[in-house]
């Protein structure tokens, strides 16, 4: 401002008036439209607030109308419910009297659309009557929830106006009426009004009236709510009542006053609302037509103004745009160079004489080659030059061609040239114009990336794990490593195999995935997957790691990295193995240990038992009648028996546990499975049940421990009545197949072998089952121990026999029918054998 100032003083006094008399002849008229518009834009401001407060003073007379008009009703209604209290308690017992009040309560509710409903209360706050007896406004206040509370708000207004001798109001009521109801809208929201009728200080009765919010509007004229909306609101702003459902609009005139329905009444406001008025059509053409005159005034000033300053305009945009371009030109790093069309040099910008180290006076009206190629190029690049000029001409697009330039201290910079022709205003070719970028660095920095890339793909090529890259899109593989390419191929099934799925099917979850992690790259958790190797037929465990990676050209893809971990998986399944079978040993000594334990204890008891009973049967001997004799002494001496065998098989299993050889004997092998079916169909009958024996004729003896021998058949049998027991229910057993022991001479094998076979009609043996019954602490029953048929594998094989399973199939195939349980003894021990 000072230098502005500054420069006016230093004007001749004639241009200073000039300059003066120009401001006032171009900007005169601009300002006196501009007076012009500010007083009519006053005039019709001043207009639009005296309508707004004719509005305002308007709108409160209508409120203050409508607001006298219910105050009013309300006590008009106060002194005629007082007035049929009066007649109602006057008329005593006249029934013509009393029916005259209640025909004035109808006549009230009739008149009056305010009124829901009207009732008598007594001194004892029972309802003697109440009109309208029925109707559909009755029928929802009788409603379980309404009734609840519209009687509970009754109850407190009765004990407000007995306590201050004065009508009362009750709080407002809100009923539950669906919304879809004729009348939800007529009775949403209520309340009581209770009149009290005194005798001197007592009260005879009160006269209670229900009120609807929304017939309170009812009210005011219709003609008033034709142009206004009222609405009915509590001291909190909630909305009671509301005369229509049209919306106002945003700049409505709007005024609101407090309602005074009596002297013990809640807080109620009415407010009132003015609707849109009609549109004033000639106000408006008025205000259009100024506006109209006005902007076409200001647009022919413009126009004007625009004339006049063209000239300054241009000359300010044509110096603006040449410091532009020499501004851009000075600071562009991109060599530029002119030729005209006989390739002539005729201009360079500074950043070209950088390059090349001559000034722009030296390099102007030079033609090619040129002094600042490399000699050794000159030919090459005068040809590059001459194709590029003559491409120029026949392509739109532009096609960088590289080059060198030797700078004036001798360093060669490695370039790359652009060319578009130069056209004048006429449209014709006037040269060319060439821009040239210093690329050294760049391809510095690409011959660095490409050694970069070539070291991390050797590194790659020689790990030892399986790296892939897969697209999410395509399915294609993008990039394998030697080992995934030496166990997989070239193809994207072993990736696909390694993720355990398509990766087609996996589009829209990896971006799910990949949302849910903190960033793209997170690598997912480890998986240990087992395939197939085709090439050697064994199977190979990896363990694959995974993560979304955007790929090169921008597309999602699978990052798989998969580790062989066949060595260390068989290393753990060896040490998983070894220490299973450490815990089954030192179970197996545990047991070994709690036998002998248990075979010392019971010895000393079972010995006591067989001589207590031999004892009792010589003392009896001699004492009783011969009958009696013959049922007690049997039984006396097979207890002491059974004493004994009991004592005889601790003693077998102690030694069997403690891996002593089994006592053979030659025995006959029937009466060994005589006395296991003797032992067992005990048990058998007492779940009706049988056993059926099937023994070959003429089997020779067998060298074996028979006590051992017998409780491996017992166990068998035990097991196949548990197998029977679970098919047949109680009701059906006696019909039930019986469980079949055989025994017969196995000549498939040499030499020959005693076979005894257990078989039962059960539910057979699952196959999961079979593999592992045989193992020790392996039990399918809730109460087993898991020892059994492992004892009875071992008794056999201690015996240098065979023990196993087979399942038995029905006629169809189509299920299981039961299970046999195979026995191979040989004739002969081993040492018998080696002697003969």
């Amino acid at each position: 401002m000072k230098k502005i100032a500054f420069s006016i003083w230093q004007l001749k006094p004639v241009r200073w008036i000039r300059r003066i008399r120009g401001f006032k002849l171009v900007y005169t008229p601009l300002i006196a439209i501009v007076l012009f518009t500010v007083v009519m834009g006053v005039i019709m401001g001043t207009l639009q607030l005296q309508e707004k407060s004719q509005q305002e003073a308007a709108l409160f007379r209508e409120l203050s109308f409508a607001k006298q008009r219910i105050q009013l009703r309300f006590a008009n209604n106060t002194d005629v419910l007082q007035s049929i209290g009066r007649d109602y308690v006057s008329a005593g017992d006249s029934i013509k009297l009393k029916d005259n009040a209640l025909l004035q309560a109808e006549n009230l509710l009739q008149n009056n659309h305010e009124i829901a409903k009207i009732a008598w209360i007594n001194e004892t706050y029972q309802s003697e009557w109440k009109v309208p007896p029925h109707n559909l406004k009755t029928d929802w206040f009788n409603k379980v929830n309404n009734a609840n509370v519209i009687n509970k708000m009754l109850q407190r207004t009765l004990e407000l106006s007995a306590a201050t001798n004065r009508p009362a109001f009750s709080n407002f009521i809100s009923l539950e009426v669906p919304s879809d109801e004729v009348i939800s809208k007529e009775i949403r929201n209520v309340f009581w009004q209770t009149v009290p009728l005194l005798s001197g200080n007592e009260i005879k009765g009160m006269v209670a009236a229900l009120y609807t919010t929304q017939g309170i509007l009812e009210m005011i004229p219709a003609e008033l709510k034709a142009q206004y909306r009222f609405t009915l609101i509590t001291g909190d702003d909630q909305v009671l009542a509301i005369s229509s459902d049209k919306n106002t609009p945003k700049r409505a005139f709007s005024n609101q006053t407090s309602l005074d329905i009596g002297v013990l009444s809640p807080n109620l406001s009415l407010r009132i609302d003015t609707y849109p008025p009609e549109t004033n059509l000639t106000f408006r053409m008025l205000i259009g037509v100024v506006l109209g005159l006005s902007a076409f005034v200001i647009w022919s000033l413009w126009s004007v103004l625009k004339q006049m300053q063209v000239r300054q305009e241009v000359e300010a945009n044509l110096r603006a745009e040449t410091n532009f371009r020499s501004a851009m030109e000075n600071s562009t790093p991109v060599g530029i160079r002119a030729h005209d069309m006989n390739r002539a040099i005729t201009y360079v910008n500074p950043a070209f004489c950088e390059m090349t180290g001559w000034s722009a006076e030296e390099l102007i009206g030079l033609s090619p080659p040129f002094a600042f190629w490399p000699e050794d190029q000159k030919e090459g690049l005068t040809k590059k030059m001459n194709q590029a000029l003559q491409m120029t001409l026949n392509q739109d697009k532009k096609i960088g061609v590289e080059g060198s330039i030797l700078h004036r201290n001798g360093s060669v910079i490695q370039t790359r040239t652009f060319i578009a022709p130069l056209i004048d205003e006429k449209g014709k070719q006037t040269g060319w114009i060439t821009s040239l970028i210093d690329i050294s660095e760049p391809k510095k920095i690409r011959e660095e990336l490409a050694a970069s890339q070539e070291r991390f793909i050797t590194v790659l090529e020689g790990l030892d794990a399986s790296v892939s890259v897969v697209s999410n899109e395509t399915g294609e593989l993008l990039f394998a490593n030697r080992f995934y390419r030496e166990r997989f191929g070239s193809s994207a099934k072993g990736h696909r195999d390694l993720a355990g799925g398509d990766i087609k099917q996996n589009v829209l979850q990896a971006p799910i995935e990949a949302s849910m992690a903190t960033s793209l790259h997170q690598e997912t958790e480890s998986e240990e997957i087992q395939l197939l190797d085709v090439s050697t037929g064994t199977s190979k465990w990896y363990e694959v790691r995974r993560r979304f990676v955007p790929w090169v050209d921008g597309q999602l893809a699978q990052l798989l990295i998969a580790t062989d971990i066949t060595i260390r998986i068989e290393a753990e399944d060896l040490a998983r193995q070894q220490e299973e079978r450490m815990q089954f040993s030192s179970r197996l000594t545990t047991m070994g240990e709690m036998a002998s334990s248990l075979a010392h204890e019971l010895n000393q008891p079972l010995a006591a038992i067989s001589n207590y009973c031999m004892g009792v049967a010589k003392r009896l001997q001699g004492q009783l009648e011969p009958a009696l004799q013959k049922d007690i002494l049997p039984a006396l001496e097979k207890a002491s028996d059974q004493a004994h065998r009991a004592g005889t098989i601790i003693q077998r299993i102690k030694g069997f546990v403690k891996r002593s050889e089994p006592q053979r004997k030659s025995c006959d092998i029937s009466e060994i499975i005589n006395d296991a079916v003797g032992l067992v169909e005990i048990e058998a009958h007492r779940h009706r049940m049988n056993i059926a024996t099937q023994i070959a004729e003429n089997l020779p003896p067998v060298d074996v421990d028979p006590v051992l021998i017998l409780q491996v058949l017992v166990n068998l049998l035990k097991n196949s009545l548990d197998s029977m027991r679970e098919v047949y229910p109680l009701s059906s057993r006696w019909s039930a197949p019986p469980v079949k022991i055989s025994a017969d001479l196995d000549t498939s094998t040499f030499p020959a072998m005693l076979r005894i076979q257990v078989a039962d009609t059960g539910a057979g043996i699952a196959e999961s089952v079979i593999e592992r019954m045989f193992e020790p602490f392996f039990s399918t029953k809730n109460d087993g121990m898991g020892m059994g048929l492992n004892i009875c594998r071992s008794v056999i094989e201690s015996h240098q026999g065979r023990l196993w399973a087979k399942n038995q199939m029905d006629a169809e195939h189509t299920k299981l029918s039961g299970c046999t349980f195979t026995i191979l003894l040989p004739l002969e021990s081993p040492g018998s054998m080696a002697n003969s």
